[in-house]
């Protein structure tokens, strides 16, 4: 099962690689296997198309998302659940997979635009930024959390050509992000963000 699972892995590392380079839609299945170094036979054995792979990606990146949307409604709605909130997804964006998968979707948005599994994405997406706002929130508190959301995944797309580690980058991320939440709460607690 160890080594199944290690295979299965490695094949959605090279996956996401090519599908991100490449595109999606230029990519093969045998490019794949060739990229691993293995036969398009076994490759079969663990998915049986392109479309497989990235439902597995978006599936495990999904899971995750719905364990912190889980705990997040657990919470008090207060100040400091929020911040935690966008504390812990920060975490998953410079953990595991996260921001590779992200950017493999947003750079091949037209070709996976019909599959049901991004569509599943984008429901976890709104249900995470519900659970930072609520519908009688002020307009502009609801945009300054949806854009801190949106930041902890721009930074990967906003500056490309900076030399900056995955951890570095997060962390700037992750400050700017906090300051947009605290600023909706400042806003609304003030009355300043009357819009809504």
């Amino acid at each position: 099962m160890g080594a199944q699972s290690d295979t299965r892995s490695r094949i959605q590392d090279v996956a996401i690689r090519l599908f991100t380079e490449q595109g999606y839609e230029a990519t093969s299945l045998r490019e794949i296997a060739e990229a691993l170094g293995v036969t398009k036979a076994a490759l079969y054995y663990h998915f049986k198309s392109k479309e497989d792979i990235i439902a597995s990606l978006i599936e495990d990146h999904a899971q995750a998302l719905e364990e912190l949307i889980d705990w997040a409604r657990r919470q008090p709605a207060t100040p400091e659940t929020r911040r935690e909130v966008i504390r812990r997804y920060a975490g998953k964006m410079t953990g595991g997979r996260h921001h590779e998968v992200m950017q493999l979707m947003q750079r091949n948005q037209a070709a996976l635009h019909s599959m049901r599994k991004p569509e599943r994405m984008r429901e976890r997406m709104a249900e995470l930024l519900d659970v930072l706002t609520r519908p009688e929130d002020p307009v502009t508190t609801r945009l300054r959390r949806a854009m801190a959301l949106f930041t902890l995944h721009a930074v990967w797309f906003a500056l490309p050509d900076d030399d900056l580690t995955p951890r570095q980058r997060m962390e700037a991320a992750l400050e700017v992000a906090l300051e947009l939440a605290d600023a909706a709460d400042h806003g609304r607690t003030s009355g300043t963000a009357s819009a809504g």
